[in-house]
């Protein structure tokens, strides 16, 4: 399905903390916005020709804007930085989606969610959809300060003693393992956050049983070599080589196979194909542990075949 490309316009820019901008966008004319689920994100599509995906953290239910909130990162790559110094009230932003690879499932004992830093904009309104649904929830929040932190008077004004804030320079660093330990077995967890803490939360729940954590990445996972293999597109009746400098992508893109994508670092999910035959070698950043044991679907802008050969709904 075509993810729709929309022009909005920046309605309002504020202060979410030291560090993070908050941007509400809304179409020019007044239109209703696509709808969405908490969970889901956006991807703005900057002057300078980058990308860059940004978790939608308002009301699900408010059709007429859009709310992100930006970090900004004076070392990354570039894109936030020009979005803090440029972007201002007015301006005209483009934007895909949504997209949605982080979905809120109604499952288990509860919902134990652990955000740190910017990592709190999905989480926001997973949270009030627990709330408003009476699911049993918990929120374990991240900082180096609380300053750092944005978002913490929205915070503040839910219930009593299901939200932790962890400053560190008031704390230390957190303990893990105890901070998960807390929320009980039976949760299921969801993380968003720097790749840091994401991997020490993928191994302090290492013995959990699967599907146990869901967790919601931005930066792409590092390249790892990989040799040729050949690609079967489907529907397109073309078989080709795939070379081991050249994505899946790269290679539709050749045969003149139209196919939807964005960020190219398997970061955004709209490439995501589905695979008829062989076995991906999935290397992206938003698949969950089932969806890359089932083998169904793989981001061909950066995962590759671990068999000689594979087979595209393509």
């Amino acid at each position: 399905m075509t993810t729709p490309t929309l022009r909005l316009r920046l309605r309002t820019r504020f202060r979410a903390s030291a560090t993070v901008a908050g941007f509400v966008l809304e179409h020019p004319e007044g239109r209703e916005l696509p709808s969405w689920e908490p969970g889901a994100h956006v991807t703005v599509h900057l002057p300078t020709g980058v990308e860059r995906q940004y978790s939608l953290c308002g009301d699900p239910g408010d059709r007429g804007s859009y709310r992100i909130g930006v970090l900004r990162e004076p070392d990354g790559r570039g894109g936030s930085a020009w979005i803090h110094a440029h972007l201002r009230e007015g301006d005209d932003v483009t934007v895909t989606g949504p997209r949605n690879h982080f979905e809120l499932v109604d499952r288990g004992a509860g919902h134990h969610f652990l955000a740190a830093g910017v990592g709190i904009t999905p989480i926001l309104p997973m949270v009030r959809r627990c709330e408003e649904r009476g699911t049993d929830w918990q929120l374990t929040y991240l900082g180096r300060s609380r300053e750092s932190m944005a978002f913490l008077d929205e915070l503040a004004e839910l219930p009593g003693g299901r939200v932790h804030v962890h400053a560190d320079d008031e704390s230390g660093t957190a303990d893990l393992g105890k901070l998960l330990a807390s929320g009980g077995d039976d949760r299921l967890v969801y993380a968003c956050g720097p790749e840091g803490l994401l991997r020490a939360v993928e191994s302090a729940m290492a013995g959990r049983p699967a599907g146990a954590l869901r967790v919601e990445r931005f930066t792409p996972q590092e390249a790892a070599p990989g040799g040729p293999f050949t690609v079967t597109f489907a529907s397109s009746g073309i078989t080709a080589e795939v070379p081991a400098d050249t994505s899946i992508l790269d290679v539709a893109q050749e045969h003149g196979i139209p196919v939807e994508y964005s960020c190219r670092e398997g970061t955004c999910g709209t490439c995501e194909t589905a695979v008829l035959g062989g076995r991906p070698d999935h290397r992206d950043s938003v698949l969950s542990p089932e969806e890359r044991e089932s083998g169904e679907t793989m981001l061909i802008c950066v995962s590759r075949s671990l068999t000689p050969g594979i087979e595209l709904d393509l």
